[in-house]
């Protein structure tokens, strides 16, 4: 019996949907693929991929997209309404529709989306006001236009369940702490888990034998030290603010630096609502610093590649940060390792920042092959390391779409 998968990635400024044939205990085989981009920076594009075909390409939107909500449903049309595409050529044939939400929390699975679950994930929202909140209004979009489907949750905090307690406390008062739930969580944890996976099987080695170190680099940043398969540490925190700086992030910052830059950071932000309580200091750090704070812009490619001293002072800065994680982890797995894992839109594409990260790890056992490195990124796991270093080197193309179709394809209560 084969089934519709749909998996859908509410991003920040950006909704992407990847349809899916499945059937149990199969890896599915993707029919389409839609996003649309530029939300937070209108207008709006459409970009549609059915099959091998490149249907659209950042078509720009004549109408205005007001929200994610608004754009999954117009996703959702565009897929529908493809009579090249019979497989979905009405609603109902779509069987599951799968979500990625950002944060979890005590969650260490996948959930079936239940009224319950759902409520649940309300009263998480303030751990993560600035993405779980998106994610929940997608949701109830689908039991709306997809009433026959079953909708279940993917958590990005779910792959970081196995961190040891000594890792994951905050030295905080501990009853205030349970209370509150104040602890790390991580992120990122749907790509980690599509990383490991599919590095061990680059490596012929089983999942549980695997120890890596794998950077999910791209407009939000992280690292994750991999032991044995299962995430050992990850450099975001309660939320995904800590750890990496990011397009618009600030990153880990000593805590009282934003008391002595605004005065008013304990107040509810004006882009507060009744769903999301943000304060001054979560809408300071969160989208008024990183990168685009230092130089400007947004796009780590053009940062990269210019000589501008902003750009240099941004890119520096976030080779330096990340070789910081890249050293602790690296005593922290005993330096066992078995890679250095690139991934996510800049680890992919940034030749440039790979080469300076290894460069500064070298001491550690990492050296890069610059005709590698420069070499166009086509397959899922690529080796851009030097030939008999202590340590691989590779670039892997995650996909959280398909890691969570193909967590549905395995999960008896769908079947």
């Amino acid at each position: 019996m084969t089934k519709i998968i749909l998996s859908i990635n509410a991003g920040s400024s950006s909704v992407k949907i990847s349809a899916y044939a499945a059937r149990f205990h199969e890896s599915p085989k993707q029919l389409a693929e839609a996003e649309i981009s530029g939300l937070t920076a209108p207008p709006a594009q459409l970009t549609y991929i059915r099959g091998d075909v490149q249907v659209k390409s950042h078509e720009e939107l004549e109408t205005g997209i007001a929200d994610q909500d608004e754009a999954f449903r117009m996703l959702l049309n565009t897929l529908t309404g493809d009579p090249e595409l019979p497989e979905i050529s009405a609603k109902s044939d779509i069987s599951v529709a799968c979500h990625r939400v950002v944060h979890g929390g005590d969650y260490k699975t996948a959930k079936l989306i239940t009224p319950d679950t759902y409520h649940h994930l309300e009263r998480l929202t303030d751990l993560a006001p600035l993405h779980n909140a998106n994610a929940l209004h997608i949701i109830k979009s689908c039991m709306d236009e997809l009433p026959s489907a079953l909708n279940v949750a993917y958590f990005d905090s779910q792959f970081h369940a196995t961190i040891p307690p000594h890792i994951s406390t905050y030295p905080i008062d501990p009853e205030i702490a349970k209370n509150n739930q104040l602890r790390k969580y991580g992120f990122h944890g749907i790509s980690y888990s599509f990383i490991t996976r599919s590095v061990a099987d680059y490596l012929s080695r089983d999942p549980s034998e695997l120890s890596i170190i794998a950077l999910h680099l791209g407009s939000g940043a992280s690292v994750c030290a991999i032991k044995d398969g299962c995430s050992w540490d990850t450099s975001m925190g309660l939320t995904p603010l800590a750890g990496l700086p990011g397009a618009t992030r600030s990153g880990s910052v000593d805590p009282s630096l934003v008391f002595h830059y605004a005065s008013d950071v304990g107040k509810l932000s004006p882009s507060s609502t009744k769903e999301l309580h943000i304060s001054v200091a979560e809408e300071i750090l969160n989208k008024q610093s990183g990168w685009k704070a230092l130089t400007g812009t947004t796009n780590f490619g053009v940062i990269a590649n210019s000589d501008d001293p902003k750009c240099k002072l941004a890119f520096d800065l976030l080779v330096d940060r990340i070789c910081a994680f890249v050293g602790s982890y690296y005593v922290s797995l005993g330096g066992r390792v078995d890679a250095l894992v690139f991934a996510g839109g800049i680890g992919e594409k940034s030749e440039k920042l790979r080469a300076a990260v290894v460069a500064q790890t070298e001491c550690l056992g990492f050296r890069i092959d610059p005709k590698l490195n420069a070499a166009k990124i086509a397959n899922v796991v690529q080796d851009v390391g030097k030939q008999y270093a202590r340590h691989r080197t590779l670039v892997c193309r995650t996909d959280e779409q398909f890691e969570m179709a193909r967590g549905c394809a395995e999960n008896e209560e769908l079947w």
